[in-house]
């Protein structure tokens, strides 16, 4: 794939293309919101995020954008968050039908915030260890979603994705929740690895 670091406003993101991409193209979008691990001002972080590692290997006809939290959390950039991906989606070869959102734990919970807020971008979303406004969960019933938790997970509990799965399906919604019942925080690793949910992500459209 075809990698560059990029700025949009005080966000800096890493963004891979297809290998031979063109402008004359369509492809998909996925957009990934990184855990609190990944913080900082060096895009190592992100380039180098194991997420990243287990998913571009099945997302090589699609763009994939990943922007950095350079503070303590996402919501202190949450407005420039929402207006870098108008902006991306927006690209010429991006196509609207088919854009995807990734978040994992603090990242988890700013894509539910972010579909929430601008649910008529989405298509689909994966969603590890994560949760948000339950009670908002209507919003997200347009926008198919596979929910991910470990059992064991003392950081975010389980709770948080049963609720938001539970809401979700209550509105009409188009959710999947899987707990892994020896899990701990780290459910992303089992939730990447074989490329199973990235290749279903990607058949998705609105």
């Amino acid at each position: 794939m075809i990698y560059s670091e990029e700025e949009f406003g005080e966000l800096k993101y890493c963004m891979w293309k297809p290998a031979g991409f063109s402008e004359n193209k369509l492809y998909p979008l996925i957009i990934f919101t990184h855990g609190a691990g990944s913080r900082g001002n060096d895009l190592k972080a992100i380039k180098n995020n194991i997420i990243i590692e287990l998913a571009l290997p099945y997302a090589k006809d699609a763009i994939v954008v990943a922007p950095q939290c350079s503070s303590n959390t996402w919501f202190d950039h949450f407005n420039n968050l929402l207006d870098f991906i108008k902006h991306v989606k927006d690209f010429d070869y991006v196509d609207k039908n088919r854009v995807y959102g990734i978040g994992v734990s603090m990242g988890g919970y700013t894509m539910i915030a972010v579909m929430q807020s601008i649910p008529e971008i989405f298509a689909a979303g994966i969603i590890c260890c994560g949760g948000g406004m339950y009670w908002n969960a209507e919003r997200l019933k347009n926008i198919r979603l596979r929910l991910f938790h470990g059992e064991k997970d003392e950081c975010v509990y389980p709770e948080e994705s049963r609720r938001m799965y539970e809401k979700i399906i209550e509105s009409g919604g188009k959710a999947e929740l899987t707990v892994y019942p020896e899990c701990d925080h780290n459910c992303w690793e089992k939730t990447f690895t074989g490329g199973e949910n990235v290749m279903w992500l990607l058949k998705q459209e609105k």
